[in-house]
């Protein structure tokens, strides 16, 4: 069980800080029941996550793994994914995010980002859901690292790219 003050993963949604952990008693199916009050650090909204939740939660990482992390970056092979088929790619895209293997979101960005130049340097629209996808990972991965590393989530890819650059 989590404590008060722990910083978790929750769900596709990401960060969220528990800010209590308390009996919900406004309806009678849910009395006495244990929630997790979580607030979210990049956001307003707070959620009520039931203790045995069948929800993805996990601590984030530290800034020991990060920094472990963003040092294997340069030995990722990221393949572009290609796919006639709506759902497959969505489906693809979904596979690699729901995992939340912060690994399995970089090499997602960064094959989502290879798509993106192959296709600009083809002179073709960018598909909106790789675009939603792309989005969506690094929102997740900056959100996470930024809160692991101590800097501001909007620092996050270019404090990235300079420790990228520094190591190759």
């Amino acid at each position: 069980m989590y404590e008060i003050g722990d910083l978790v993963v929750y769900g596709r949604i990401g960060v969220y800080k528990i800010v209590d952990i308390a009996t919900y008693n406004n309806d009678a199916f849910y009395k006495n029941k244990l929630y997790y009050v979580l607030q979210p650090l990049f956001g307003n909204c707070k959620i009520f996550a039931p203790v045995d939740t069948k929800t993805f939660m996990r601590p984030i990482i530290s800034a020991e793994e990060a920094e472990k992390l963003i040092s294997r970056i340069p030995t990722i092979e990221a393949e572009a994914y290609y796919s006639n088929r709506l759902q497959e790619l969505i489906q693809h895209y979904e596979s690699a995010i729901k995992d939340h293997d912060c690994a399995d979101l970089i090499k997602l960005t960064m094959s989502i980002h290879k798509k993106k130049k192959i296709t600009e340097q083809q002179k073709r629209k960018f598909g909106q859901i790789d675009e939603r996808f792309l989005k969506q990972a690094e929102d997740l991965l900056c959100s996470e690292f930024s809160l692991a590393l101590g800097i501001p989530k909007e620092k996050v890819s270019e404090y990235i790219a300079e420790r990228v650059e520094a190591i190759t």
